[in-house]
């Protein structure tokens, strides 16, 4: 036995130990979002393991309800939303979830409330279960306005006032890919340990083509464009030129690769790691757009912000978008900057013309 190379493992920067030592870079910090970042890894854990042994444990399949999305529920959709909502409310740290498969907003008992809301999407992707690709969880965190009772207003606010994001992805390995407002880290889970390990240190977006080595980044353009080409029909005319210039370049470069697997958290994790364009625009059948903006739209774009991208919904920045429901819906265009610029660029000239 290798005891020193045992010993070298207890020496790892685990998710908790990064969210401790961020902690003490708050002296007036009491701990209460480390509880409740803990309390979502504890979800994410026990959601991966149910996703490994679905088809034994016969998970997979639909459990015979239609969610809030008029989507026919799959039984580990109906899963990962109680474990979520159990793990959230037992941390005694918040006091509004928010769930995609949930009509109504959760509001906490007074007994069990914190200062946090957190809106989520227990397993996206989850159409993909039956055939293996990988799906995720999405969460944003944030916190109650001036301490008062909370409503809903805690939650119908502009994107960029959330203090966390992030996502957990249950593929090849499950990786959870954490901001909370100073950089992406990603941290990958260790079957042996049952422990995140920090994996990707500072996901940051690379100034002038320099890559440091050390670290992953989002190339400031990418060659990769992930959407969904089936609706192209439907398109507006920005979206329809952008995607038409990512395949035949008129300024002699190459053309961008196309890879959409369909589930937002294994595009966006690719998008993230690689560069390149993630677009869900509206179309005619969806003039709104399709994804939701409170568990969807607005964790995925502060990541790509805080990763040195941007994200735009056709009109503006994603993170300053009010929703006024909780399952209200936005198109949305984030990656590498460069390449969500060019697309505002052909936006503000349709709008000049309109």
């Amino acid at each position: 036995m290798d005891h020193s190379a045992d010993a070298h493992r207890t020496d790892l920067m685990t998710i908790t130990r990064y969210t401790l030592n961020e902690q003490s870079k708050h002296p007036e910090s009491r701990g209460d979002f480390t509880i409740l970042l803990n309390h979502i890894v504890l979800g994410c854990k026990f959601v991966c393991s149910a996703v490994n042994k679905a088809g034994l444990a016969k998970l997979i399949g639909l459990a015979g309800e239609i969610n809030v999305q008029g989507e026919e529920q799959k039984k580990l959709d109906v899963l990962s939303n109680e474990v979520f909502i159990k793990a959230l409310v037992s941390s005694g740290r918040t006091c509004i979830l928010v769930s995609e498969e949930d009509e109504e907003a959760t509001i906490v008992e007074p007994s069990k409330r914190g200062r946090y809301c957190v809106v989520f999407d227990p397993l996206d992707g989850s159409s993909n279960i039956d055939c293996g690709v990988s799906i995720g969880t999405i969460f944003g965190i944030f916190m109650l306005k001036d301490g008062g009772e909370p409503t809903l207003d805690n939650v119908l606010q502009p994107g960029k006032n959330m203090v966390a994001a992030g996502y957990c992805m249950y593929g090849s390995s499950c990786t959870l890919v954490l901001s909370t407002g100073s950089g992406v880290n990603g941290f990958t889970l260790d079957p042996s340990l049952g422990e995140f390990i920090l994996t990707h240190p500072d996901i940051k977006g690379c100034e002038d083509g320099f890559f440091d080595k050390s670290f992953v980044v989002i190339p400031k353009k990418g060659k990769i464009y992930s959407v969904n080409e089936g609706n192209a029909k439907n398109w507006d005319a920005p979206t329809s030129k952008y995607v038409e210039k990512c395949k035949f370049p008129q300024d002699g470069s190459s053309p961008k690769s196309l890879r959409y697997i369909g589930s937002m958290v294994a595009d966006v994790h690719r998008t993230l790691l690689y560069g390149g364009i993630f677009l869900y625009p509206a179309d005619k059948k969806s003039p709104n757009g399709k994804l939701r903006v409170l568990y969807e739209v607005f964790p995925m774009s502060f990541l790509m912000e805080q990763a040195g991208g941007q994200s735009f919904t056709g009109k503006q920045r994603a993170l300053d978008l009010v929703p006024k429901k909780i399952h209200d819906r936005s198109p949305i265009f984030l990656g590498s900057y460069d390449d969500v610029e060019e697309i505002k660029v052909l936006y503000a000239a349709e709008e000049k013309k309109g």
